[in-house]
Order: structure tokens, then sequence, then C-alpha cells
């Protein structure tokens, strides 16, 4: 009898406690749900750092609610960028980026922001990242031999560039790129020597007479 008073009374408790964590889950998902509502209102409003805010909140409460949290971060990038707070817009595309690591429109407009910086080295990573996304997008080849070129690098400039090439023969920008590379190369060729006459042979000195 006490056995089975043991087994009842764990029973019971075993249920409360699930029907109390499913109590807490209920609370938790209509709290996020009312955050995200609001968090989007915000956003249409274009108030950035209040949507940023909320939506952070509903998504430490319901993971699902990331995508969205990316997304405001995204669009309050885009909105400090145009403001010319380009530091502040790489740091909110940062974060994009942690939520949502295989979007390449937010690598696109992160790198975007660090041409303008003259940030060649981090926009270099962010094209070679959306190339490892999106390999066959001319794009993000010519970007990434733009800023080879720029960095006087001529020999990786070529190589993106005949990989341009190779996807599209006809692409004007890589096609034009080429020819500035090869003009260079030729510019930086030793310029040989001006042809010389041979010099004449000595005269052959006279015998002397015994």
């Amino acid at each position: 009898m006490k056995k089975y008073f043991t087994f009842t009374l764990i029973t019971a408790v075993a249920l409360c406690a699930s029907q109390v964590c499913q109590a807490q889950a209920k609370k938790n998902a209509n709290e996020a749900n009312r955050l995200a509502r609001e968090g989007a209102d915000a956003a249409k409003s274009q108030d950035w750092d209040k949507a940023v805010d909320l939506l952070r909140k509903a998504s430490n409460l319901d993971h699902k609610y990331a995508t969205d949290l990316a997304a405001v971060y995204q669009q309050r990038g885009y909105a400090l960028a145009k403001n010319q707070m380009f530091q502040e817009a790489i740091q909110d595309y940062t974060e994009a980026i942690k939520i949502k690591p295989n979007d390449p429109r937010i690598y696109e407009q992160r790198a975007a922001v660090e041409m303008k910086m003259y940030d060649y080295d981090k926009a270099l990573a962010d094209y070679s990242e959306l190339i490892k996304l999106k390999p066959n997008d001319v794009r993000y080849l010519n970007y990434r031999a733009y800023i080879y070129e720029t960095k006087d690098d001529a020999q990786n400039a070529m190589a993106e560039t005949e990989k341009v090439l190779k996807i599209e023969p006809n692409n004007q920008e890589a096609k034009a790129r080429k020819q500035r590379l090869e003009q260079k190369q030729a510019e930086k060729m030793p310029t040989p020597p001006p042809n010389t006459p041979a010099p004449k042979k000595s005269p052959t000195p006279a015998k002397k007479k015994p």
C-alpha cells in the first residue's frame, strides 16, 4: 500500500510539473507573439531600434522569430548605410549573418558598405563567401577581380577575370579588365636594348720582317 501511495504521489507530481511546464511554454509563446507583432509594427514605422529590441526579446522566447530579427537587423543596416553610418551598418549586417549565415543578400550588402569604406580586405572576404554560396555568379567574381586589381595584384585579378570569361565569354567588364591587365603587364616588361652594329675585328698586326 505504501509503495502504491509513493508511486501515485510521484506520478501526480510529474503530471503537475508537466502541466506547469506546458502552461509556462504557452505563456512564453503568447508573449513572443505579442512582442513579434509589436516589433513588426515598429519596423513598418521604421523605428528600427524599437523593432530590434522587441524582436530580440521575442526570439529569446521563441526561436522561430530569429528570422524576423535578422530581417530587421538587415533593414536597419540598410537605413544606417544610407545615412553614411557605415560602421554601425556593418555591425547590424554582422548580427544578421550570425542568424542567417547562408543568406547571400546580407553578405552582398555588407560588402557594398565595406567597399565604400575602402576596406578591401573585408570586402574581399565577403565576396569570397558569396562565391562559395553562388559560385557561378559573375558579379561576385568581377567584384573580387576588381579588388585584386585595385590592390595591384595582377595575377589574382587575371585569374578571377578568366573565371568570368569562362562562364560568360562576352562579359564586357571582364574583357576590358583583361585588356588593361595585359597592357600593364606589357608595360612592365623590360625594353630590349637597341640594335647596335657588331664590333669590327681588330686589324691583324703586320709581321715584322726579319
